[in-house]
């Protein structure tokens, strides 16, 4: 016969409670695989980005936009001063009269309307001028723009 004495375990049975969790995580896995596989279930992040992208712009577009509207008030030509000071005198002088950027207290190459000074400060312009609008938002920059308009008169 085969008794050789030495202890055999070949014919031992797996304890229910592990062959419970490796079924468990072979459930999880295919569940897992099929959610959120995008060949599979067809969902990707990239496709809810691109919807909060579009509600963002939609949310963007349908705010009116009146880069103006702190003109002439005292507050908000401080906090621009103040924001000013911060992000565009480095550049543009304490003062505005000039430095690296062009002079704010004279007719700009660009236009130097409310609209077109939010532009430039929003979006940027060649040969220089970074875009600020990421970074400040809206209304940080209409309040520079009561800074700079103040200086002007």
């Amino acid at each position: 016969m085969n008794d050789s004495g030495i202890p055999q375990e070949g014919h031992n049975k797996i304890p229910k409670g592990w062959m419970a969790f490796f079924i468990g995580v072979i459930v999880f896995l295919v569940v897992y695989v099929v959610r959120f596989t995008p060949a599979i279930s067809g969902w990707s992040f990239y496709k809810l980005h691109e919807e909060e992208m579009k509600a963002g712009q939609k949310a963007a577009a349908a705010a009116p936009a009146d880069p103006g509207k702190y003109i002439g008030k005292a507050d908000a030509i401080a906090a621009g001063k103040a924001e000013y000071e911060t992000s565009c005198a480095a550049c543009h002088m304490a003062d505005a009269s000039g430095g690296i950027g062009p002079n704010l207290k004279v007719a700009l190459k660009y236009g130097s309307t409310p609209g077109e000074l939010f532009e430039s400060i929003s979006a940027g312009r060649p040969n220089g001028m970074p875009p600020f609008g990421q970074q400040l938002g809206n209304d940080k920059i209409y309040r520079i723009v009561a800074y700079i308009e103040s200086l002007r008169k």
